[in-house]
């Protein structure tokens, strides 16, 4: 378990736990059931930025910093993913054309507009729950639960590229690995950490991000057949900024 936690945090972040060299696909695969786990820290961090910060300094800018301190810690993981996406989403025509864009690393103009209507809905979004005093609660769930989604939508749809043109990997895709039983164990975990900030936030939270991810895995089995690391990136980000907003229709 604990090799498990480490290759999740190491995957997931920019901590460098586990580097081992038998650290291939089928082992971040397992370590999916504590990626909810890895949200959960992270969301400590954010939190004890915020008791630092707020109210000495504007909201607005205690969010900008918060939103800054995960891009560090992750490197951006998500919101290369997010870019990535909505550039070969928006500029594919085929199948075969998303997929190729999506390797592309350089960001076009879907890929930036997503970047920063995604940023400012999640800082908008956060510094209200900031000035009602009510943000603790969602900067452990938010993370958490959008980092489970990325084990929902792995079940969901199979690996998209299917040839090494593709980019396949030799040892295969790390949501080809994921199981049942990591799906299974990353929800215990992501109830079990998440609920104790209440019922009602956790619902809505939890709610939100099947939503997201209902839909997400919908536009990908229509357009590419399947996910990328892109995709659930991408998810995973747009999970987190809609939890925030539906977060102010219940505070």
């Amino acid at each position: 378990m604990i090799q498990q936690i480490a290759v999740a945090i190491s995957f997931l972040t920019r901590f460098p736990i586990a580097t081992a060299p038998g650290v291939d696909s089928a082992a971040v695969a397992k370590s999916m059931r504590w990626f909810p786990l890895v949200g959960f820290l992270l969301g400590a961090i954010n939190a004890g930025a915020m008791i630092l910060l707020w109210p000495r300094i504007p909201a607005s800018v205690v969010a900008v910093v918060i939103i800054t301190i995960q891009t560090v810690l992750t490197g951006a993981l998500h919101l290369d993913g997010l870019a990535d996406m909505a550039d070969g989403f928006g500029g594919g025509r085929t199948r075969e054309d998303v997929l190729r864009i999506m390797r592309d690393h350089a960001i076009g103009a879907y890929g930036a507009t997503a970047l920063v209507l995604v940023v400012l809905i999640k800082a908008a979004c956060l510094m209200e729950l900031l000035q009602r005093r009510q943000a603790i609660p969602y900067l452990f769930i938010a993370p958490s639960v959008s980092r489970w989604s990325t084990v929902l939508l792995s079940r969901l749809l199979p690996y998209a590229r299917r040839t090494p043109a593709e980019g396949v990997l030799a040892e295969g895709s790390v949501s080809g690995h994921a199981g049942r039983a990591e799906l299974i164990i990353a929800t215990m975990v992501g109830v079990v950490i998440t609920l104790p900030f209440g019922a009602l936030q956790a619902g809505v939270c939890w709610t939100a991000v099947l939503l997201v991810t209902a839909c997400c895995a919908v536009l990908c089995r229509r357009r590419i057949g399947g996910v990328t690391g892109d995709t659930l990136g991408a998810n995973a980000e747009v999970c987190e900024a809609v939890q925030f907003f539906a977060a102010l229709f219940v505070t």
